[in-house]
């Protein structure tokens, strides 16, 4: 197991979405009994079969980078968080489902993990409008999830989610709305199962088989002005 390759993946979203439970969730397969708040980042490590049952069929170590934090912090904690931006593969954005704020963060989260330092001027308005020109497109596999499902009354649960619907085309993304105390949101077989595996395929795709994946990390970096920082 030692010698599987490995793929880089960040989960960002506000303090408070669930990240470390969505995480201890797809590593461990376990509702997170007790969590806690994320001081710096939390790695951990779940196993992958990539195009599992075809001949192409290869197991990966997914390494789901934890970044706490928020979004709107001082310069120097987005400047300490850089360093966790390093050699990415994939991102995986969370939101709040019953924080709207949350969702509209992750633009800005998108942004400052991109390394574009200015806040974006037309992040949400009432009806959703934003400068989409401030989001880089296909520079890394995305997915966005959005959290505390069970939370929303059932009778909203369709109000809330046309709300946060423009999401995942905004990023050009699945989406998977699930709640973390609940691990059949990701049962095998299960729709929000199988857009996870395709996520991870992607992931994988982009960093061993594709010209720009084998530089490691984001592409196109002189255009966005990435730093060549590593963290091995």
């Amino acid at each position: 197991m030692a010698s599987l390759d490995r793929v880089k993946v960040l989960v960002l979203g506000d303090s408070g979405v669930g990240k470390s439970s969505l995480v201890h969730l797809l590593c461990q397969n376990q509702v997170l009994g007790n969590p806690s708040w994320t001081v710096g980042c939390s790695v951990d490590v779940r196993i992958h079969d990539y195009k599992e049952g075809t001949p192409e069929e290869k197991t990966y170590y997914i390494e789901l980078w934890d970044v706490g934090g928020s979004v709107g912090s001082a310069s120097c904690a987005k400047s300490t968080r850089a360093v966790f931006y390093s050699s990415v593969n994939g991102i995986i954005l969370v939101h709040d489902l019953t924080n709207k704020k949350s969702s509209q963060n992750l633009y800005r989260w998108s942004l400052e993990a991109f390394n574009k330092d200015s806040s974006p001027t037309g992040v949400i308005v009432t009806n959703g409008d934003y400068d989409r020109e401030q989001i880089p497109e296909n520079l890394l596999p995305l997915l966005v999830i959005g959290t505390k499902f069970d939370h929303i009354p059932e009778n909203k649960r369709s109000d809330v989610l046309a709300r946060t619907a423009f999401l995942s085309e905004d990023f050009n993304a699945e989406e998977i709305n699930l709640d973390c105390t609940n691990p059949r949101y990701l049962a095998a077989g299960s729709s929000n199962a199988v857009k996870l595996s395709r996520f991870f395929d992607k992931v994988i795709e982009k960093r061993y088989f594709t010209k720009e994946g084998s530089q490691a990390g984001f592409s196109d970096r002189k255009r966005f002005n990435f730093k060549s920082l590593h963290y091995d």
